[in-house]
C-alpha cells in the first residue's frame, strides 16, 4: 500500500474520531443542560408528589407568559407555574418556549404569543418573566446576528417599539391593561452575574413607576439569595435555570406570598 494512502486512512480515522467526539460532547452538555443528572430532578420532588390544599389561591386563574424560565427547561417541564397550580388548585396557564425574548426580533417573541392568552377569559392575575434571553442578546455585539436592543423606557403610553426589549415589555404591559385589567407582575429571576440583566431589572423598577405593576422580586432580594453553595447547587441546574427542588422549596414561596397579598 503506497504511504499516501497510508496517511490518507490515518487522517481519515482521525477526523472520524474527532467527530464523534464532538458529537458525545455535545450530547452530554445537551443531556446536562436538561437537568437530568441533578439530585434536585428527583421524583419526589415533582409536580406529581406535591400536595394539594385549600387555600386563598384555590380556583383562580393565572396567566403566565415566560420563556424557558417559566417553561421550565432544566426540571423536565416543571416550574413554579405547575407547582403553583397543583398545590393550590389553581389554574395556571403556562405560555413558555424557550430561548425567546420580549423582542420582536426574534421568532416566537413574548409580545407575539401574549395573543395566545384567552382574550375573552380575566385572569386574576398576568405574570411575565423578565427574560434573560433579552440580556444575554443585548450583550452580544451589535454585529452578531443574534444581538438585539433594549431600547429605552418611552414617555408615551402607545406606539412603543416592539423590537427593542423595553419597547416590547410596555406593549406586552398595554396590551395585558387593555384586553384584561387585571394585577400585573413582572418576576426575575435569581441572582447571577449580569450588568445587562442588572440594567433590565432598574428599568423594570422605571416601568413599575409608569404602569403601576408589580414585581416579583428574586434578583436583589438578599435574603432569598443567601443560601449555601450546596443548597443553591441542589436548587439550581446552572445559574439560570431551577431544578424541580428549586422550584418547589425555594421559588415558589416568593410567588405564593405576592398572589396571597
Amino acid at each position: 500500500m503506497p504511504w499516501w494512502e497510508i496517511v490518507l486512512i490515518i487522517m481519515g480515522s482521525l477526523v472520524g474520531l474527532l467527530f464523534l467526539l464532538s458529537l458525545g460532547a455535545f450530547a452530554y452538555f445537551k443531556i446536562k443542560s436538561s437537568g437530568v443528572f441533578k439530585k434536585g430532578n428527583g421524583k419526589k420532588y415533582s409536580v406529581e408528589n406535591t400536595e394539594t390544599i385549600k387555600s386563598p389561591l384555590t380556583g383562580k386563574t393565572y396567566y403566565f407568559l415566560g420563556s424557558s424560565v417559566t417553561y421550565g427547561a432544566a426540571s423536565f417541564g416543571e416550574s413554579m407555574v405547575d407547582f403553583l397550580g397543583k398545590k393550590h388548585g389553581a389554574n395556571c396557564v403556562k405560555e413558555a418556549i424557550s430561548g425567546t425574548t420580549f423582542s420582536r426580533e426574534k421568532k416566537n417573541s413574548y409580545i407575539e404569543r401574549i395573543h395566545n392568552f384567552d382574550a375573552n377569559v380575566t385572569p386574576d392575575a398576568f405574570i411575565c418573566q423578565l427574560s434573560t434571553n433579552d440580556a444575554t442578546m443585548a450583550a452580544l455585539p451589535e454585529s452578531n446576528r443574534h444581538h438585539i436592543t433594549l431600547g429605552e423606557i418611552s414617555d408615551k403610553f402607545d406606539g412603543f417599539d416592539e423590537y427593542t426589549t423595553f419597547g416590547a415589555m410596555e406593549a406586552i404591559i398595554a396590551y395585558a391593561k387593555k384586553t384584561w385589567n387585571c394585577p400585573i407582575y413582572f418576576y426575575t429571576g435569581s441572582y447571577y452575574k449580569s450588568l445587562t440583566y442588572e440594567k433590565m431589572n432598574e428599568a423594570l423598577k422605571k416601568l413599575k413607576e409608569k404602569w403601576g405593576i408589580e414585581i416579583i422580586d428574586l434578583y436583589y432580594d438578599k435574603e432569598f439569595n443567601d443560601v449555601d453553595k450546596k443548597l443553591y447547587k441542589f436548587y439550581m441546574n446552572d445559574k439560570i435555570h431551577p431544578t424541580r427542588a428549586g422550584y418547589k422549596h425555594w421559588w415558589l414561596k416568593k410567588f405564593e406570598d405576592a398572589l396571597m397579598k
